[in-house]
């Protein structure tokens, strides 16, 4: 271990910190809001420092619209702030504004190792067969993951089940880093898996994920979608013929209906337990009205206020900066400690 790295004062205990981001990817869904934003608003109104990022370095792993990518990174922040998160309260900005993300993330893949990034299951499904004409970037971006929620010391990350991998990553790259250089420096991050709906399904079939990409837009609920749209959708939502069982196994093999019942549940703040309790045998066409309308009830606002920060895009951008600023303020110590810990020579920014 240097001198350098020796004389630095790593901490022992890490204040309480949640990062999370999503790809500014477009077509944001109901299973974006259940299983990410309405998330995030609850985790800024428990009190605990939260910052959060539309990733769209992750985005261009893959070829991107540069005018879609510039729309598409605005109406992610509007999707955000339209849900709950408060500018002011939580730190919200895109990554590429924040330089340090990418130069912690060139560090990260000198410590990662080839065997942990090829057993990636999303690397596996998204080059497949076509693995030589993947971009590297693809390849490599669960290290540049791990730098998103390190660098700012991140203790937790909300995550869906399919990106609990990538945590596992984040936490092995922490730990061989620490080990590494004789350091205890980067938190050991916890994942934070939650709520009744946080992996929500296709409307069209319960066993496949509610994805943008179906090209079926009748899988789905958009967040740009009217209240007419959303309560016809869910309306002609696939279910089976049976009545809502009396216990919340009896939807152990029944996908379509503990789909619906698990975005009642997670749009209601309630238990799956209690959603059965006060539907229990009742048929569908007495259920999917209720879902409907406490669908619209929830997403129409949010609709209505997307559409509102769209109109102003140098509003959502002042508010980006804004955010990115603040990230770089807690970023650019940490990233500066890493560099003398490595050993690096680096002048100090402003």
């Amino acid at each position: 271990m240097t001198s350098q790295a020796s004389a630095v004062q790593t901490p022992k205990t890490f204040k309480p910190r949640i990062f999370s981001g999503i790809q500014p990817s477009g077509g944001l869904t109901l299973g974006n809001y259940l299983g990410a934003l309405k998330r995030f608003v609850e985790k800024q109104d428990e009190g605990i420092e939260t910052i959060y990022c539309l990733v769209d370095l992750h985005a261009i792993t893959v070829w991107q619209d540069p005018a879609k990518l510039r729309q598409q990174t605005r109406e992610g922040a509007a999707a955000f702030i339209a849900a709950g998160i408060d500018p002011k309260r939580s730190i919200l900005f895109n990554q590429s504004q924040v330089s340090a993300h990418a130069e912690l993330g060139w560090i990260f893949n000198c410590i990662a190792r080839m065997g942990w990034m090829s057993r990636m299951t999303q690397w596996k499904d998204k080059a497949g067969k076509n693995a030589e004409a993947a971009s590297l970037g693809l390849f490599a971006y669960p290290s540049l993951m791990a730098a998103d929620i390190l660098v700012y010391h991140a203790t937790m990350v909300p995550v869906g089940e399919d990106q609990k991998q990538h945590l596992e990553l984040t936490r092995d790259i922490a730990i061989k880093f620490n080990n590494d250089y004789g350091v205890d420096f980067f938190p050991v991050v916890e994942p934070l898996i939650e709520g009744a709906a946080t992996r929500v399904m296709s409307l069209r079939d319960g066993t496949k994920k509610m994805s943008k990409s179906d090209p079926s837009d009748q899988s789905r609920i958009n967040l740009t979608d009217s209240a007419d749209m959303i309560a016809q959708k869910i309306r002609k939502a696939k279910t089976d013929p049976d009545p809502l069982p009396e216990t919340a196994e009896g939807l152990k093999d029944r996908p379509e209906a503990r789909n619906l019942v698990n975005i009642y549940a997670a749009l209601a703040g309630h238990s799956v337990d209690q959603v059965i309790r006060d539907f229990a045998g009742a048929q569908f066409g007495t259920f999917k009205p209720a879902l409907a309308d406490l669908a619209v009830a929830k997403l129409s606002p949010i609709t209505t206020e997307m559409n509102r920060l769209m109109a102003d895009p140098a509003e959502i951008d002042r508010i980006l900066g804004d955010g990115a600023e603040r990230a770089a303020a807690i970023a650019e110590p940490i990233l500066e400690q890493v560099f003398d810990i490595t050993g690096m020579i680096r002048s100090r920014r402003k």
